[in-house]
């Protein structure tokens, strides 16, 4: 069971990324083929796209869409990225996934990178994920959520340095 909570896209957000998203752009679904995004990580969701499903690859800037809600002013801090969504409303994480954390292959690379509530950069942690994936992200997370200064966590894939998901300051 994990310590932390993984949060997905926003509801919210993702109604409007549907149409267009956050670089301007309409969005544009397709069927997931075994040739493209079959086994990406769908941030909407929080698990691996599967073949045949109505997709859409989208700009998302998670920092700008958590600033305007807390009334932060990342500044140049802001940045957006690809992720992959489902086309349609797809009602989010399963029940059953919750208690764990999404695309915790072991081995693989993740940047944790830490923000202030003005959403200002305040450090970050590069994580192997270990064999023991719940245990390691725990670790990571007490470790950034130790400094008071840290507001939230965004976890990204290192080699693609793609958003993955979003933790925030318990309590």
């Amino acid at each position: 069971m994990t310590t932390y909570t993984a949060l997905p896209i926003p509801p919210d957000a993702l109604a409007e990324l549907r149409i267009r998203d956050d670089a301007g752009r309409p969005c544009v679904p397709y069927a997931a083929t075994g040739e493209d995004a079959v086994g990406s990580p769908l941030r909407c969701c929080l698990r691996p796209v599967e073949a045949g499903e109505r997709i859409a690859l989208v700009a998302y800037a998670p920092l700008r869409r958590w600033a305007a809600g807390s009334g932060a002013e990342p500044g140049a801090y802001d940045e957006q990225g690809p992720v992959f969504v489902h086309a349609e409303e797809c009602g989010g994480p399963e029940a059953g996934d919750a208690g764990r954390y999404p695309f915790d292959r072991p081995g693989a690379l993740r940047t944790l990178r830490r923000y202030d509530e003005r959403g200002r950069i305040v450090g970050g942690r590069l994580l192997e994920i270990p064999q023991a994936a719940t245990q390691g992200f725990d670790r990571a997370f007490g470790e950034a959520f130790a400094d008071p200064a840290v507001a939230l966590v965004h976890v990204r894939a290192v080699e693609y340095g793609c958003f993955q998901f979003e933790v925030r300051r318990p309590g």
